[in-house]
Formats: C-alpha cells, structure tokens, sequence
C-alpha cells in the first residue's frame, strides 16, 4: 500500500539526522557548519538564519556543491517546518554523497518561536529581479551577488575604445554607480569603435554621451560625470570615492598617475591596452600583495615600441573584446569569485585568434608599491610626480 505524504515523510525522517535549534544555535558562528536554507526566495525575503546559504530545493541538486564545496562538511539544512529539509537531507546523503547532514527539527518557523536571532535580506524590486533575472539565476553571482553589483560604484578612466564597452555592459549587469572621467567631445572618427557614443552626439562632451546611452540602457545605474582630466590635485579625492578603478587611457603619463594613485589608497585598478590587432589585459591589485603598474613598466617603452592608435590605427573590434574583459574582471572583484588577472597580463592577438599570458611579479624594489604605506606622510600622500616629464625621458 502506498503511503501518504505524511507518512512518508515521517519515514524520511527516521532515515536521516535531526538536530534542534537550540543545538544549531550553539554552532551558529562555527566555520566548519554550513546552514543551507532551502525555502523558497519569497520565504527568505521575510527572514533567515545568520550566515545560513540559500539553495531552493528545486535547485539542489545542480547547486549544493557550489554552496558547500566540502562533501565531508558539517551541512544542517532548514526549511519552514522541517520537511522539505528532511526530504534534502536524504537526497544529499544517499544521491549525493554528502557525509555529515542535518535537518534542522521544526524548522525557521519554531527558530523564530524560540526568540532566535534572524537576518531580514535586502531585497529587489519586482522590477530589478526580472532584470537581473540571469544573474540571479547563476550560483556564483544569486541575489547576495546582485546586491553587491548594484552597491559598487565604479570609476572609467576614459569613455572611448575601451571606457564604451566597460559602460554598456557594467550598467546592463546593474553597477549602481558609475563615474566617466573625459575631457573629449565625440567626433566622427570615434563611431568605428566607441560604441557607447552615436552620430546623434556628435559634437557632444562624452561624459554626456555615455551618461545618456547608460541611462537608457538601465535608469537604475548613478553616472557621475567628471568632465576634465585627470590629474595629480584631485585625484585621491576622486579614487576615493569609488571600489574599483578602470584604466581606459591611451597615454602613459595618466596609467603612471592612475597606478599611483591607486597604490597609495589600496583600490584596485583593471587595465587594458589596445593597438592594431593586439590588446593586454591585467589587474593591478595591491591591497591583495599583487605587482602594480610599475612593476610591469618600471619606465615607458620607447615611442617607436608604443605608438598610439591615433598614428597606427586599431580594428574597430578589438576595444570591444578587450573592454569585456575588463569588465568581466571588474564583476569578478566586486562579487569575489574567480581568480583574478592579478599578477598575470594576458595578451591577445586578433590576427592569429590566440590568447597567451605572462607573470608578473611584484618588484621588491620597486618604488611605489614596495613602500610601507605607514610610512607615508599626510603631505606626501597628495604629492605626484611630473608625469610628462618622466615619460618624456624616458622615451
């Protein structure tokens, strides 16, 4: 005779491991305990365990290993009543191999009855979840990802070759704010590659461009328009107020400013470099002991090594392919996952469709990054270099 739903889950019950809240309470903060929750997003919204992950039940099975990783971890698993955990407790230890599973007795609901501490998650809109609906959909980045992108602001050095693509897409994946830096208008020599600018706005500051194409593209995102250059008087004031820096110059003198800069305020700065048919990608991240700037470029190659593409030209594509990397590289650091381009550059040639890559290390002598930066004065933090003149001498 077939049982019912009752009895059967009183069946599962007896087949796996229950543990009370009380006991979960005890090991709340332990690093070795993963909580999973697995109710729905709609019963997560009003409330859940401190620390706890959350994994749907209809999705366990395809994302429980990214949640927990460690198959010989402690996992206890909650629901609002304790059934729908028990069932996953049983699919964890028989089907997937899980060694060590709970189910928590009772649930979030007597959790909750019992006085214990929960967390109420931000939430999105009904508007930003189907926008974001792919993202949220993805294990690495979920809701928690989301909220990150949606909090981080970012500033683009440049809104040309590699500052149109860096915009179009951080806006789409919901980059709360955005700071553009440019002090061009858009011509028409620029429309073969800086794609976040149209023939409608020729003649226009590209600041203003850009602000107008992102925010048709995703009225969520702030653009804050820097209309100017950078420089040496304002730009710890400017890198401050921002999580990740985009490197999109096209000049040596603004990359060595740039990777100062940044050096001293610990912000991390993703990079590219774009001529012909051939791009460099990396990300100078100090804060996390990587090179910086200078350890890859002590001084300036030659002008003959290093032209610009205004003198030699560049595919109209290629600002395309390498802009999307930096800004895949950009997603990844707000969110934390991967591993980065940090202490790596990576090398692409469009002729030859290959991708190669280099190490970079971190020059212990070098004179930027290998001070202690508790060593540098209040007066000294603000005082850059003549940057031309560096680079003039170099070449």
């Amino acid at each position: 005779m077939t049982p019912s739903g009752a009895e059967f889950v009183r069946q599962i019950k007896g087949q796996i491991a229950e543990v009370d809240p009380a006991q979960v309470h005890d090991v709340l903060w332990n690093e070795d305990v993963v909580l999973v929750d697995v109710r729905e997003s709609d019963e997560v919204a009003a409330g859940k365990l401190p620390g706890a992950v959350h994994v749907p039940r209809g999705f366990l099975e395809s994302r429980i290993d990214g949640a927990v990783g460690d198959r010989s971890k402690r996992v206890v698993l909650y629901c609002a009543s304790g059934n729908r955990s028990a069932l996953a407790a049983r699919t964890l230890t028989e089907d997937l191999g899980y060694e060590r599973v709970e189910s928590m007795t009772g649930g979030y609901t007597l959790w909750k009855d019992r006085g214990y501490e929960v967390d109420v998650p931000r939430t999105l809109t009904a508007e930003q979840r189907e926008r974001y609906s792919r993202h949220i959909l993805i294990n690495e980045v979920g809701l928690e990802g989301q909220i990150k992108l949606i909090d981080a602001k970012v500033l683009l050095i440049g809104a040309g070759a590699l500052g149109s693509p860096n915009a179009l897409y951080l806006a789409a994946a919901g980059v709360g704010t955005i700071g553009i830096v440019d002090d061009d208008v858009v011509d028409l020599s620029n429309l073969q590659r800086q794609v976040v600018h149209g023939t409608a706005t020729i003649g226009v500051p590209k600041v203003e461009s850009a602000a107008t194409r992102i925010n048709d593209l995703n009225p969520d995102v702030t653009v804050v328009q820097h209309k100017g250059r950078l420089d040496a008087d304002s730009v710890l004031e400017l890198f401050r107020a921002y999580d990740v820096i985009v490197d999109g110059t096209d000049n040596f003198p603004t990359r060595y400013l740039i990777n100062d800069a940044a050096v001293r305020l610990n912000k991390p700065v993703v990079s590219a470099a774009i001529l012909g048919f051939e791009a460099q990608l990396s990300v100078f991240d100090t804060s996390q002991d990587g090179p910086c700037y200078r350890c890859l470029f002590p001084v300036p190659p030659p002008a003959e090594l290093a032209p610009s593409c205004g003198a030699n030209g560049v595919l109209g594509v290629l600002p395309g392919t390498a802009g999307l990397l930096q800004a895949t590289e950009v997603i990844k650091l707000i969110i934390g996952v991967g591993d980065s381009l940090r202490g790596r550059l990576l090398m692409y040639d469009a002729l030859a469709a290959e991708f190669n890559e280099v190490k970079v290390r971190k020059d212990p002598e070098c004179p930027v990054c290998s001070r202690d930066r508790a060593s540098i004065s209040d007066e000294e933090m603000g005082v850059f270099p003549d940057y031309e003149a560096f680079c003039a001498a170099a070449g």
